[in-house]
Formats: C-alpha cells, structure tokens, sequence
C-alpha cells in the first residue's frame, strides 16, 4: 500500500457525538476503525461550537461507563432527580393541572443526567487518542464514496484512500452518506427554533427538570452543575434553557439585550428559581422531524440524526442515537467473533431489524406530543391537563412511564444492561 492508503475493518463518515461514540466502542473490540470529520477537533472541543445540553437517560450512562467515558463526564452531570411537567400561557397563572416524576419511584438512581455537549465532545476527543484500533481524519472530507461487492472505497479531499468493510453514516440530518445510498427520508417541520443558551438564577434547582407547554412550543430548563468560577451577586446556579419558539418570532427574541431576554424567561417560567441572568452566547436551531426509510443498504449502516432526529420535546434524541450505537456495537462484535463479514447483508440485517421498530415508535411519540402540546386549543388545552392530571394520580403509570424515559427496559444491547 503508498502512504495515502488506509485499511480498516470500518469506516465512520462523521466524528460528532454519535460517531466518535460508536468509534471508541468498535476500537475497543479490535475492531479496527477509520472516523473522517469535516471540522477540526479544535473546533469541536470549543465552548463556542455547540452550545447545547443534553438528556442522558440511565441506559445511555451505562453506555458511556462501560466505555470508560464517565469518570471524566461525571463531575460535570447534573443528575435529574424529579421532572415537573405544566401546561400554561405566558402571563397567566399555571394550570392546575400538573404532572410529576420522582427519582424514588423506581429506586435510588438518579432518571439521568444533564451534560453540556461540549463537555461530552471534549472527553470523546481526549480518549481517541489513546484508543489503538482508531483514527480519526479530521479535518477531511469525503470526495467520493464506491461500495464493491466485498469492500468500501473512499476518497478524502486530501486525495487518501480509505478501504473498509462496512461504511456508516454518522454525519448528520443532511447526511451525505444517506443521500449517496438513494435512503429517502419523510419528516415534518414544525416551524419552531429551539433557542438555547445557560441561564443563571438566585435559587438552586435542587436537580429538577422544568418543562412548561406554552401555546408556541416546549419551554424547558434542564439542571446543571453549579459554576464553581462564580461567587458574584448573581449566584453560580446554572439551567440549561431549550426554548421552542415560532420560527417568525425566533431572531426577535434573539436580538433581545440581556435583560430583557432575562424578563421574557421570567414571563415565561415565573419566579420559583428567582431571578434569572444571562450573559453567554444563544444559539438558535430549526426544529424539524427526520425518519430515513430504512437504516442499511449494501455495505452501509446509518445511526444517529443520519437517520432520524426529532424535537427535543422530551430530550430523546441523543439517547436514540446511542441506543442505535450500543445495538450496531453487538451486532459487529458478534459478526467478528464467528467471522462473519462485518458489511455482509445477514449482519446489517440484524442491526436494521434490532432498531426499526423502536425508532418508528419514539418518532411518532415525540411528533404526537408536540402537535398536542403546541397549541392554545381550549378543548384540546382541557384534555391536555386531564390526561396529565390522570397520569399523575396513577402510581403504576407513572412508574412505567419513568422507566421508559430512564431507557432500561426492552431489548437491551449489553452495553446498556445492568449486569453486562
């Protein structure tokens, strides 16, 4: 081989959170693994570069300890220990109507944990480099993609060649790789941004998820770790904010000073955590669904938003993702130890018919309660707080749906179990 050719057993298109996940988890089976990304790790490690938080529900943690992840992650994960679900209007009091989930419902263990992206992107990048069995190509992009009957070929913008056995896409909603596989997709905009940023506030959270359901959209803060770096008359409690607002109205709110984004916080979510601050950067995302039409084709396998993304109404969309990644990680372990051609049709079938079913359901879940809760329809308002209030005072039900939040039932892929 010249030194611009490069053999592994598989290739990763896309080295964000799902990509670099799966990578640590192949490499550390001797499976030997390529990751090509466009941006430059430097880039990615930046607090500036994603400035979202994510839900980890108690399986995706599993996930990330038997990767050796969490040691490095766990100082700076809020546990969730209760979630309060409303339903309101701006200026006006709550309903009455209310929903709650308590930790103690179900054990000791905290539902999950918040964790800065950021923070996720910087452990991933800092244990690659340790992992044998890994390379990352970054930053790189793919000029062409040809699948053979026995192998894939990619050429890199830098005029390498990689050659593997199976190639996944990894890279995201417009994913390139889908597209060169002719997947289509069905999905739904929802005409909402999502506008994230950390907030500040006077009171601690005391580990408490706040969701409200506001005629434009979920209004969510999720717990954070305190900033140690503050001691100033504005206290070190930290949230993160996902604010689902109409897409019209989004670059207003945006372009609002400090205070007075502070005051719509207040409108919004009312003085239980005191008064808000802010003063970091916002981002703004377009909230759409995305469901590809099947997840492998020959020599191929998507996991992640390549295919399928949802709104984060109930912050699942990571935890699918790394479902998908704990479920891929079996299915090719396995492959390799009965020696199994890892692109071969029998194992991407596996992996396909493994995760379809779960990622149709959560899709359909997500989307049906965002067209429920995302209006300021009287009757459907009505059935909205009956239908919590029932669940509320259903301990049972309750407890079902707390376990299917923390992801530790069905068909878990070792990686996930309690006791692998």
């Amino acid at each position: 081989m010249t030194p611009t050719d490069h053999s592994f057993d598989v290739l990763i298109i896309g080295g964000g959170l799902a990509g670099l996940s799966l990578a640590v988890a192949l490499s550390r089976e001797g499976i030997r693994t390529a990751v090509v990304d466009r941006t430059p790790p430097d880039t990615q490690r930046a607090a500036a570069f994603d400035g979202r938080a994510s839900a980890l529900a108690q399986g995706s943690q599993r996930i990330f300890h038997r990767l050796g992840l969490w040691p490095a992650m766990a100082g700076a994960a809020a546990p969730i220990l209760h979630i309060e679900i409303t339903d309101g209007c701006i200026d006006h009091a709550r309903s009455p109507f209310a929903l709650s989930f308590d930790h103690r419902a179900v054990g000791t263990e905290p539902m999950g944990w918040i964790v800065e992206n950021r923070v996720m992107r910087q452990v991933l990048h800092d244990r690659i480099t340790d992992c044998d069995d890994l390379c990352l190509f970054a930053p790189h992009s793919l000029a062409g993609l040809t699948r053979t009957d026995t192998a894939v070929v990619a050429r890199l913008d830098s005029g390498q060649k990689i050659t593997a056995r199976l190639v996944i896409g990894a890279d995201g909603r417009q994913s390139p790789v889908r597209v060169h596989a002719g997947i289509r997709t069905t999905g739904r905009d929802y005409h909402q941004n999502g506008l994230v940023t950390t907030v500040y506030h006077d009171r601690p959270h005391g580990g408490v998820a706040h969701e409200h359901f506001l005629p434009a959209g979920p209004f969510a803060l999720l717990p954070l770790c305190d900033d140690a770096s503050r001691d100033d008359e504005r206290g070190a409690h930290r949230s993160s904010l996902v604010w689902s607002e109409k897409r019209a109205l989004a670059p207003h709110y945006m372009a609002m000073d400090d205070d007075r984004f502070a005051n719509e916080l207040h409108r919004r979510f009312g003085g239980k955590l005191g008064d808000f601050s802010v003063g970091g950067d916002r981002w703004s995302y377009p909230l759409s669904s995305l469901q590809a039409e099947r997840m492998t084709d020959h020599r191929l396998a998507l996991i992640g938003d390549a295919a399928h993304g949802m709104h984060p109404i109930a912050g699942q969309g990571l935890n699918l993702g790394l479902r998908d990644i704990a479920a891929l990680t079996d299915v090719l372990v396995a492959a390799k130890t009965s020696g199994q051609d890892l692109g071969s049709a029998p194992v991407l079938a596996r992996y396909a018919r493994w995760r379809r079913f779960d990622s149709v359901v959560m899709l359909g879940a997500m989307d049906g309660l965002v067209t429920l809760f995302s209006n300021d329809i009287a009757p459907l308002r009505l059935a909205r707080g009956v239908g919590l209030a029932a669940v509320n005072n259903i301990a049972p039900l309750r407890k079902f749906f707390i376990k299917h939040a923390m992801g530790t039932v069905g068909d878990l892929p070792s990686l996930m179990r309690e006791h692998p």
